[in-house]
């Protein structure tokens, strides 16, 4: 598989700096594996930069917090169906001994650039 992320990108414009997300919806749920749980943090991230006036096309870093290595592959997959098509940001994936909830395999933290005039 492709690698889901630049390996560089230039940003002009005000930056936005994301808290890391973790996979809880709206109602509390979090989905079982680690794919539904991906998709449900870029759902907490859209909804986040939407507030500033952006969306997942702004990204331009992400930090990604695996408690699994061995779960890489299927979180690619979702983070690739997540992204919009050609707008890959730059991205660390790390594995970590934990997460502040026992039930998150994943959290993701990132930074946007704002369009201009924001």
């Amino acid at each position: 598989m492709a690698k889901p992320c630049s390996d560089a990108l230039v940003a002009d414009g005000p930056l936005l700096f994301l808290s890391g997300q973790t996979p809880g919806g709206p109602g509390g749920e979090v989905a079982g594996d680690i794919e539904g749980q991906t998709r449900q943090i870029f759902r907490n991230l859209e909804a986040v930069l939407a507030r500033h006036g952006a969306d997942l096309g702004h990204l331009v870093k992400l930090t990604c917090y695996l408690r699994h290595i061995s779960d890489l592959e299927e979180f690619r997959s979702a983070l690739v169906e997540c992204l919009p098509e050609g707008r890959l940001p730059a991205a660390s994936i790390v594995e970590v001994s934990g997460l502040a909830d026992p039930a998150h395999f994943v959290e993701v933290e990132g930074v946007a650039c704002l369009p201009s005039g924001r």
